[in-house]
């Protein structure tokens, strides 16, 4: 993964609240053994007509949410199966920041493992931002190592992150990363483990 300690992006509002795994990445798109290539089919049947053209009316569709990395939505978000591929989609979309008052625990764990960084914000605080995402290139930047949320509009607003995952996401290491910190000890055990069956 790669190191997130600071990020600026444009503000993307899809204002729904309890999005499930199966919109943000429909079931017949996870036949795919990589971790890429799924951001094409995210929100698959929000954001495409039946004839395959854009969806004028889907949200992130809009001119002003084109490019966007940070995505802004309602309560509940990831809920459904547990299905690593959401976050993936997501992250392959373009997005690096989730911005939302409630996720789903797994969908909000399956993000961080995969280095995209779920926001818990207060509801005044989410609103204040939909207000001012509607103006074209609104733009956040977001300080993990401060856990902070600025904007150039006297916007800063704390959030909390677990101690664990911040490490992980500031170092850019995943628990296979953490597990070779300990590749002298394992090797020492197995070594040990090894000479009692000689």
């Amino acid at each position: 993964m790669k190191p997130f300690t600071t990020h600026t992006g444009k503000v993307a509002v899809l204002n729904r609240a309890n999005v499930d795994t199966d919109q943000i990445i429909p079931k017949q798109f996870l036949k795919r053994i990589e971790k890429t290539g799924y951001g094409r089919f995210a929100f698959f049947d929000w954001r495409f007509l039946p004839d395959g053209s854009d969806n004028p009316d889907f949200e992130l569709n809009k001119e002003k949410n084109k490019g966007a990395s940070i995505l802004l939505t309602g309560e509940n978000f990831g809920c459904g199966s547990s299905r690593e591929h959401a976050p993936w989609a997501l992250s392959d979309y373009g997005f690096q920041v989730i911005l939302a008052p409630s996720y789903a625990d797994i969908f909000h764990q399956n993000c961080l493992k995969n280095g995209l960084l779920p926001i818990k914000l207060e509801q005044s605080v989410l609103d204040a931002i939909r207000k001012k995402a509607n103006v074209e290139g609104y733009e956040l930047t977001i300080n993990l190592e401060e856990q902070k949320i600025i904007d150039n509009d006297q916007l800063s607003e704390s959030f909390t992150v677990d101690p664990y995952w911040k490490d992980m996401l500031l170092y850019g290491k995943d628990e296979i990363d953490l597990t070779m910190n300990y590749n002298d000890q394992i090797k020492k055990f197995e070594e040990e483990r090894e000479a009692t069956f000689l």
